[in-house]
């Protein structure tokens, strides 16, 4: 059974980030996390791990879809 809680550091490899940046998204509240333990180790829940990928899928498409629509504004605009 895999694990329900992931460190900071599995976070990072996963997204092939640093710790820092893994840290980063925690606290600007990107990433929901648990500090558990006496001395406050970080833990991310596997699902909440999916759940920040799958948005940031949502927000790439996003982003080139309306990265698309300004080209073809531009494309038609040169006409």
């Amino acid at each position: 059974m895999p694990p329900r809680f992931v460190p900071l550091s599995d976070v990072a490899e996963t997204l092939c980030i640093s710790a820092s940046q893994a840290y980063a998204l925690v606290r600007s509240g990107e990433l929901r996390a648990i500090k558990v333990g006496g001395r406050g180790q970080w833990r991310v829940e596997t699902t909440e791990l999916e759940s920040y990928i799958q948005r940031s899928y949502k927000a790439t498409e996003t982003l080139l879809e309306e990265e698309r629509r300004q080209e073809r504004a531009k494309a038609d605009g040169a006409r």
